[in-house]
């Protein structure tokens, strides 16, 4: 039965479904769900490290430096949540071989994923194999020894609720329905536990319950008294997100949400204050959000440029435009924001 039968099926026994169980069962669903059945990176969307090798060569001198500041443990564990095709991982690693430092790092790291996808786990393990990745199922599962995490466009797939006004000042959940054989959104008011809120400017408001357990996931390895840092790339606004930020994304083109269930990705703006006020609840201290521009920049993203144009002069135009699309403010620079959520008393990250 395809997806959208079984989305129809499950509405008409249990009535309207919330935005956030939509998300999770059209992203996440194992016989037909969009990264179990049709991972899409390079065809339904491309990602920063996909663009150019500077993003995780850069990441990849980050680990190295904040692995130094960590008092250089052995072992330690490095983190990725959500790797994709592992293209990020594999240029980092790269780069971390290049120098001494660089080397002793990857003499005490042991590698972690987290993938709920078994096609990409299958890219994964092949293109990492030299480093025997190991599998988490969640965060939780962080080995008690110091860690370092990166994280790119991980937060904009965890599933939202959306509420809008109606009735007057009244707030009722956005829900997926359904009207002859075809998904619909709709609103909610039997629900008489929808919570009311303060926005009395707005006419919707949309919240991501999963950045708050992200927050007291990576809290939890705290109590293991471990250090650890969670380096984050993801885009959103500097403040909260408009009323209704989901999208889906399908061939790379922006499509129905509704259209084709299992089929696209979905996705939605980070809320960046939000999730900021979630760490420190948790007792997390946090640096940025500061933008992804002025973080690779920090970095030296100009400079490697100029090395692999140097290296590579046939490429100088590729290699030109790949890295200006990670920096310009008309392309990835400004949208896409970079965050680090550490443990106390570590310094300011590199790139801050």
């Amino acid at each position: 039965m395809a997806l959208k039968d079984r989305l129809l099926r499950m509405i008409r026994a249990d009535g309207p479904m919330p935005v956030s169980l939509y998300m999770q069962t059209c992203l996440h669903d194992p016989k037909e769900g969009y990264y179990a059945t049709r991972p899409g990176l390079g065809e339904d969307f491309t990602t920063a490290p996909e663009i150019s090798q500077i993003f995780g060569e850069l990441i990849g001198l980050w680990v190295v430096h904040e692995w130094i500041g960590l008092g250089r443990p052995a072992p330690f564990s490095l983190i990725e949540p959500g790797p994709g095709r592992a293209t990020l991982m594999v240029d980092a690693l790269h780069a971390m071989a290049q120098n001494s430092d660089g080397r002793a790092c990857l003499e005490a790291m042991e590698l972690y994923l987290i993938e709920a996808s078994p096609a990409l786990r299958k890219i994964q393990t092949e293109r990492l194999a030299e480093h025997a990745p190991k599998y988490l199922s969640v965060l939780d599962e962080l080995p008690d020894q110091p860690a370092l995490i990166v994280a790119n466009e991980f937060l904009d797939c965890l599933p939202v609720r959306q509420f809008v006004k109606a009735d007057g000042n009244k707030w009722h959940e956005r829900k997926v329905g359904a009207k002859d054989d075809e998904l619909i959104w709709g609103i909610d008011k039997s629900d008489d536990n929808t919570p009311q809120f303060d926005q009395h400017d707005q006419t919707g408001v949309e919240l991501q319950p999963g950045l708050e357990t992200f927050a007291l996931s990576l809290a939890a390895h705290l109590k293991k008294t471990q250090p650890l840092r969670a380096l984050i790339f993801d885009y959103g606004p500097d403040d909260h997100p408009a009323e209704d930020t989901l999208r889906a994304f399908r061939l790379g083109k922006q499509v129905d949400p509704l259209a084709a269930p299992g089929e696209c990705d979905l996705t939605v703006d980070v809320d960046f204050s939000e999730l900021r006020r979630q760490a420190e609840k948790a007792g997390l201290v946090v640096y940025g959000a500061v933008t992804q521009s002025a973080f690779l920049l920090a970095l030296g993203a100009e400079l490697r440029m100029q090395q692999l144009v140097k290296a590579h002069p046939d490429r100088a135009q590729e290699i030109f435009e790949s890295a200006k699309r990670l920096v310009d403010p008309a392309d990835l620079g400004t949208r896409f924001k970079a965050i680090c959520l550490s443990s106390e008393g570590l310094g300011t990250p590199a790139g801050f």
